[in-house]
């Protein structure tokens, strides 16, 4: 499967500040990529150098096969972008703004405009100036989703927006992932790129900590478990398993902290009269907050 984008120890400095380090990404067509991190972990400066709307420092970046700092005008006649923060213009309506854009871009298909101010509900004759965020976060997506581009670069999308419209948000992603098309989704929610990406990759104070699928990268995260037996918890007998740690007795319930396979905990449980077997399965957040703990480490993961 050919990759969309592609970068090779792409590197921004600004003077003393940190921007991204030696970022190595590789997103495959008709796959929806997520790009998590918190403010000011390198998202925004990794998405505009893909754009060329920044230069790198050093390292390069390829987006449909193209390096982004020699031919940009091509790249940019396949994409649709939403950035992390945008003005339009005030003075024109929302209709106006999707129209001058779409003209931009030779002209669009207005029964799928349509469709999509439909389906974000938007009123389409208010001034931009007197739309709320989430009213303006709508128009942007519509700009960007209008002409089918071949790839979404999607920083922070869904910020503003509420729960309802997040759901179409949501399904329109999908789709575009369904008709071959590929995604690159920047976010610090995390249950949307659970909800939403085929994989994932976490940077942290700009160099990537993991790369892998979605489900991979939860599986790293820790289980809580918890174990009532009929008799006196038998904390020997657990707490030298591979992965087990922070073991708590209380009374006959037994509560400890389980990284990696479960196995070995259900088997030796399965030795003794057990009154209750609860065990959490970690979401991504958790995962997330816990990878932000440890030291950066580049792992991929297929």
């Amino acid at each position: 499967m050919a990759a969309i984008i592609r970068t090779e120890r792409l590197t921004k400095s600004y003077g003393a500040h940190r921007g991204i380090v030696d970022v190595d990404l590789e997103v495959a067509e008709g796959e929806i990529f997520g790009f998590l991190g918190p403010n000011g972990a390198g998202k925004t400066t990794t998405i505009r150098t893909l754009l060329d709307l920044i230069r790198p420092t050093s390292g390069k970046a390829f987006v449909f096969e193209i390096e982004s700092s020699v031919d940009p005008v091509s790249i940019h006649r396949r994409i649709g972008y939403v950035p992390g923060e945008f003005a339009l213009y005030d003075r024109l309506t929302g209709g106006q703004t999707l129209e001058y854009f779409g003209n931009l871009r030779g002209g669009v298909d207005r029964a799928y405009r349509d469709s999509l101010i439909e389906r974000f509900d938007i009123d389409p004759s208010r001034r931009f100036k007197e739309y709320s965020k989430g009213n303006k976060q709508k128009i942007g997506l519509v700009v960007a989703l209008q002409h089918r581009p071949d790839l979404l670069i999607l920083d922070e999308p869904t910020s503003g927006l509420d729960p309802l419209v997040q759901q179409s948000f949501y399904a329109l992603v999908r789709e575009a992932r369904d008709e071959g098309r590929t995604v690159f989704l920047s976010s610090h929610i995390l249950s949307e790129v659970e909800r939403t990406c085929d994989r994932v990759a976490i940077i942290r104070e700009g160099r990537l900590v993991k790369v892998g699928r979605t489900d991979a990268l939860r599986d790293l995260a820790h289980h809580q478990v918890e174990l009532r037996f009929a008799d006196g918890a038998p904390v020997d007998a657990f707490a030298n398993l591979p992965g087990v740690s922070d073991v708590v007795v209380e009374a006959h319930t037994l509560r400890l902290r389980v990284t990696g396979p479960i196995t070995p905990v259900v088997q030796v449980a399965a030795r003794y009269e057990l009154l209750d077997f609860v065990s959490r399965e970690p979401s991504l957040e958790e995962t997330f907050l816990a990878q932000y703990g440890q030291e950066a480490v580049d792992v991929r993961a297929s």
